[in-house]
């Protein structure tokens, strides 16, 4: 096999989810610019990087300018790294160099603070000959310029410099010049900009975007991060279409309740996703749980995502309806995902999910509710695209999705705080009506992708036995309303147990 050129070699850059974005990590022996404002987590990634290269036996070095050498050892010691297999060179290892040749100089101090910079750390660079370089950051060598005519040539100098050696530099810079510096930014082989999200309530989110990378094809957009003991986690966006798919298990998933999987034209499709919609307490959470213990029970793997619950609400709620989900929970057939919407990324839980799939080979996820979901989203327009992805990679993998909306209001005309009625394959509708002056309810099909379906509405009943629906009913008022009313004999509804 012929040897890969020097200018085709990544240097991975052993963050997880970076590398994935990058398709293997930086190209080698370029020099690249990661941007972000002040605990954006710069250093983090810088650091991270660095290790990776002691890891593969390459030498790093840490240039300091901005930064004491205890305040690097403490983000360090922070996440547990052994900080001494890369060298660092902090700024104030100058300055006192650098005082006692002003005092005894005619020439403009900015000018020979520079000049005197530069030349110490290129003398630095060329001792340790590292493999791989920080420099952070270029704020200090801005200010150091008494114009941004004298900047920008010092920094084409460093370029050059830097393009006669075997080694791969990251320059760090916040946004403190005027208008991002694009100077920099076009001189560099790639920019990579790390941005910190601080919402009204909840923890700070930080999201990942590549401006640009010459000659790699990147997975563009804004990709969620966070900062865990043990460095900086990337997610990915989802690219559904582009994911390898799983050989699919086709087939029919039924609920194990004749009637329902009736109305349904035999049970859902795997491969395909379901909407049930319906206001609060009309049993939306109890289908899908039902459909998820029969999977259980057929020796299947099964995610429940959970947003506006917990494990023993859930527990108890199944308990209460006959469902026997402890036992699938206890024997890790059922995986339970609690989430919390102010502390999640989307990007985490989307990911979350599809190692689910990868890792244990779910067959059904259960997404409950996407009124929770939703609250994670900066806007309800990346819910609809996030989860498109989402479902896209679901189906690909044979994956029968199972989602929940609740819908404001409990009777008369109602709506869903975000239309995805058109994602779904199968969309169940679950509505109360009224009868001899008492509150039921009832569920029927309003769409099925795939397969035939009953359109008809049939009463349906959740008691200690569990869930119950009965016969077609057809003998309704005001269906259109929101308020269906039942007219037809009380011999046709189910009775109690």
């Amino acid at each position: 096999m012929p040897d890969v050129p020097a200018s085709d070699r990544s240097s991975p850059t052993g963050i997880s989810g970076l590398d994935e974005i990058l398709r293997g990590g930086l190209p080698e022996n370029r020099l690249y610019l990661l941007l972000g404002s002040p605990g954006a987590g710069k250093t983090t990634i810088a650091l991270q990087y660095l290790l990776e290269g002691a890891a593969r036996g390459e030498q790093g070095l840490y240039i300091a300018l901005s930064e004491t050498r205890d305040e690097i050892l403490s983000v360090a010691r922070s996440h547990g790294w052994p900080i001494d297999r890369i060298s660092i060179f902090e700024l104030s290892a100058l300055e006192q160099q650098l005082a006692q040749e002003e005092r005894n100089t005619v020439f403009h101090p900015a000018e020979i603070e520079l000049n005197k910079t530069t030349q110490m750390l290129l003398q630095r660079i060329q001792e340790v000959k590292p493999r791989r370089l920080v420099l952070d950051s270029l704020s200090e060598l801005r200010l150091l310029s008494d114009s941004a005519l004298r900047y920008r040539r010092q920094m084409l100098s460093l370029k050059q410099f830097f393009a006669g050696q075997q080694m791969t530099v990251l320059l760090l810079d916040d946004h403190s010049a005027d208008g991002g510096d694009l100077h920099v930014q076009s001189i560099a082989h790639g920019v990579i900009m790390v941005e910190k999200v601080v919402s009204s309530y909840g923890s700070e989110k930080r999201r990942i975007t590549i401006n640009k990378m010459r000659g790699l094809n990147f997975i563009g957009g804004f990709h969620d991060a966070m900062i865990v003991p043990g460095g900086m986690r990337i997610f990915p966006r989802v690219v559904g279409s582009a994911q390898p798919p799983r050989p699919p298990a086709r087939g029919v998933a039924v609920s194990g309740i004749k009637e329902l999987d009736t109305l349904l034209g035999g049970g859902l499709e795997r491969g395909t996703s379901c909407l049930l919609l319906g206001p609060a307490g009309t049993g939306k959470s109890t289908v899908a749980l039902q459909f998820s213990v029969a999977a259980a029970e057929r020796g299947e793997a099964v995610l429940i995502c959970i947003f506006e619950e917990n494990r023993e609400t859930m527990v108890a709620r199944c308990r209460s309806v006959g469902l026997p989900i402890e036992s699938h929970l206890e024997a890790g057939r059922i995986q339970l995902l609690e989430v919390d919407p102010a502390e999640l990324a989307p990007g985490e839980f989307a990911h979350c999910v599809i190692d689910e799939v990868r890792k244990r080979g779910a067959t059904i996820v259960v997404i409950d509710s996407l009124n929770g979901y939703m609250q994670a989203m900066a806007d309800s327009s990346h819910l609809v695209i996030q989860l498109h992805e989402l479902l896209s990679f679901l189906n690909r993998h044979g994956v029968l999705s199972l989602m929940t909306v609740a819908q404001s209001g409990i009777v008369g005309q109602m709506h869903a705080p975000v239309e995805l009625t058109y994602l779904a394959d199968t969309v169940i509708l679950l509505r109360f009506f009224e009868q001899n002056g008492r509150l039921k309810k009832a569920i029927s099909v309003i769409k099925k992708r795939i397969g035939a379906h009953e359109d008809t509405l049939r009463e349906f009943r959740i008691d200690g036995q569990g869930l119950r629906v009965g016969a077609p009913l057809d003998q309704f008022h005001g269906i259109l309303t929101g308020t269906p009313t039942f007219v037809g004999s009380s011999e046709q509804m189910l009775k109690p147990r």
